[in-house]
């Protein structure tokens, strides 16, 4: 019975194994073809999703490299524009008295500047001096010490100018990033700042309402104000207008730039104070000496004032005291 029963299953699994092979022979093409045809929609989607990809990276691409030239371009004409420009480090008379801040003209600075070296010459003849010192001295009067007061109040003006700065800026970035205009950002500057920040904008300001854009007057402020950092301002906000981009995070850079650069600067002055006061002692101890000898033995050194060989040493010393005075001080001054 058992004999029976596995032949009987044999051939049942026979027959099954020769049912399945017959249907595998008849349904194998359809079945290659089924798979290659989703094989191929496979590839189709993963081409087009690979396509899309590559589109997308190469407009991006492209939009980058169009925003790069255009930024490019910008630098460039802007270089060349402050090539063509004037040499705001040494600017004519009128130009300076309007960076001093005072509120006088050309015409009043030089009557000023004459009064002032005629008192000079007749103190100093006044004090027995021959008549060729205190002719010297009303040219020292009249045309170096009344430009070098407006050199100084200059100078003094553009320090604090810088020093207020980047606060400026921060203002300018919490209210573009509070969703003001440019234009009510400068002018929040304008009436809120303090000096000299607040007259400077409010010249931009009034630039713009006489229909300059907002890069043309910001360029003024560099023309007022001739700092790098204004210079930086002026470039951000052409590039900005031109190329386009997020003007808040630029002029936060900006900002951040501008206080590394004042850190570094009080840095530099601290660690080149010593060699100032080297400086200074040095430069001084001539006048020093001078004057202790003559309160304590009047008639040792008073030939140096009476005879004309005295008067020639003390010509070519002042001289050479100048000379040394300024080579010290271009070693120990530094540009950041």
């Amino acid at each position: 019975m058992f004999g029976i029963d596995a032949t009987v299953l044999l051939i049942i699994a026979l027959a099954a194994i020769a049912a399945g092979g017959v249907a595998y022979a008849v349904l194998f093409p359809t079945i290659e073809t089924q798979n290659k045809a989703d094989k191929r929609f496979k590839q189709v989607q993963l081409a087009e999703t690979d396509g899309g990809a590559v589109k997308l990276a190469r407009d991006r691409d492209h939009e980058a490299a169009k925003r790069r030239r255009s930024v490019q371009e910008s630098l460039k004409d802007l270089e060349e524009k402050q090539k063509k420009k004037t040499n705001y480090s040494s600017p004519p008379l009128k130009v300076a008295l309007q960076q001093t801040g005072w509120n006088i003209s050309v015409l009043q600075f030089n009557v000023a500047s004459c009064i002032f070296g005629i008192l000079f010459g007749l103190f100093t003849f006044m004090l027995g001096a021959p008549l060729f010192l205190a002719l010297g001295m009303i040219v020292v009067g009249g045309l170096g010490v009344p430009r070098w007061i407006v050199g100084f109040k200059r100078a003094k003006r553009f320090k604090a100018f810088i020093a207020e700065f980047p606060n400026a800026l921060d203002v300018m970035v919490r209210s573009i990033r509070s969703g003001l205009p440019v234009n009510d950002a400068l002018r929040l500057i304008a009436s809120e700042a303090q000096e000299p920040l607040r007259s400077e904008f409010k010249k931009v300001v009034e630039a713009q309402q006489l229909g300059m854009t907002i890069p043309e007057a910001c360029g003024r402020l560099h023309e007022n104000i001739p700092l790098p950092e204004t210079n930086f301002f002026a470039i951000v906000i052409t590039i900005q207008a031109q190329a386009g981009g997020n003007l808040s995070e630029a002029l936060a850079n900006l900002s951040r730039v501008l206080r590394d650069r004042k850190k570094m600067r009080a840095k530099v002055n601290a660690l080149s104070m010593e060699a100032k006061a080297s400086a200074a002692i040095i430069g001084s101890l001539p006048f020093v000496i001078i004057l202790m000898v003559y309160l304590t033995t009047p008639g040792y050194i008073m030939p140096l004032f009476t005879d004309p060989r005295g008067h020639l040493i003390l010509g070519a010393s002042c001289v050479w005291m100048t000379m040394g005075i300024l080579v010290m001080r271009n070693m120990i001054n530094f540009d950041i």
